[in-house]
């Protein structure tokens, strides 16, 4: 900043001014400096300027989800985004990958550069670091699942309430037959998915099968291998709720390379790319990740602006979409 304002011929004060968008400097001035800047190649040091603010923000927060691989965690991203950036916000995001140890080592390094906040895709038991980030007054929100510090805010998606409605329509197509398919059982959604499917089971008369029922079903290759082992049976399903978005993909090559998709049902919970667009068209429980990202984000920044309410657990409603895959008669 020195050798800018030497450059331009001003103060180091009135160079500060135009670096930080603050008013009263002259339009000539102005240029003089913004000139230099350009000369010199000068970039602002945000660390630093954050270390002289008097309230110590730094404008980042930290994101810390699932897998940003999966179309469901890049959709939750950048509807944070949408809400920060217009803020002057800056989102730090990594991947958990379900690991403990990753989440602890992601969240450290959040910390470590003081961001402002944190928004968490919950993984492990060990929430340690996390209530005692929160007991230091740094605003925490969970998205997606239910996380271990009992005054942070929640954000998620109705996932019972959308598994009793995948189920219940399934029933309704005749079937009585319907497997399970769900990630492992240790998160929070596939247990709450889970327990959706068995009250649908029982609100329609149906008796749960324990064989047609499969946990901890952790990847594409998983899903795909279990619907051919159960249409190999004597006794096959006449359905298949898949409870997430990669296992439904894992279904339908299944369906698909079997040529059965046109004779077992299928619902899966999250929509899928191009779902639409097969034969026959995939009927799934669509959440709003743009309502859920938004909401965390927007509650985010309200403690970040002074809210001091109770903490509130917001639940946003999934949605049915029939397509044709889930209307197959049993």
């Amino acid at each position: 900043m020195r050798d800018v304002a030497a450059v331009a011929g001003v103060s180091l004060k009135t160079v500060s001014r135009v670096v930080n968008q603050e008013q009263g400097v002259s339009a000539p001035l102005e240029r003089r400096v913004r000139d230099a800047v350009e000369l010199l190649g000068y970039r602002p040091n945000a660390t630093a300027s954050s270390l002289r603010r008097a309230d110590q923000k730094t404008r980042t927060i930290g994101l810390l989800l699932e897998d940003v691989s999966n179309p469901f965690s890049s959709a939750l991203h950048r509807a944070i985004e949408d809400v920060a950036v217009p803020r002057g916000v800056l989102v730090f995001a990594g991947s958990a990958d379900e690991d403990p140890e990753r989440e602890q080592e992601l969240l450290l390094a959040f910390v470590s550069r003081r961001v402002d906040g944190l928004i968490v895709i919950p993984v492990g038991n060990d929430q340690s670091l996390m209530l005692r980030e929160r007991r230091l007054g740094r605003p925490l929100v969970y998205m997606d699942r239910v996380g271990g510090v009992p005054d942070a805010d929640v954000v998620t998606a109705d996932n019972r309430g959308g598994a009793r409605a995948a189920v219940s329509h399934l029933a309704a197509h005749g079937h009585r037959r319907i497997a399970f398919l769900g990630d492992a059982s240790s998160i929070w959604t596939a247990s709450e998915r889970h327990l959706g499917y068995l009250e649908a089971l029982g609100a329609g008369g149906i008796g749960l099968d324990p064989r047609l029922v499969f946990l901890d079903v952790r990847s594409m290759d998983a899903a795909a291998e279990i619907v051919r082992e159960l249409l190999a049976r004597d006794d096959p399903p006449t359905a298949v709720f898949a409870a997430q978005n990669l296992i439904t993909i894992g279904a339908v090559r299944a369906l698909q390379q079997l040529g059965r998709q046109h004779h077992v049902a299928l619902v899966g919970f999250d929509d899928v790319l191009l779902a639409d667009l097969l034969q026959p068209p995939v009927t799934v429980v669509a959440q709003d990740s743009t309502a859920l990202g938004r909401t965390a984000a927007e509650l985010l920044f309200g403690r970040l602006a002074g809210d001091r309410s109770p903490p509130r657990h917001i639940v946003v409603p999934t949605r049915l979409i029939p397509r044709g895959s889930g209307e197959i008669a049993a």
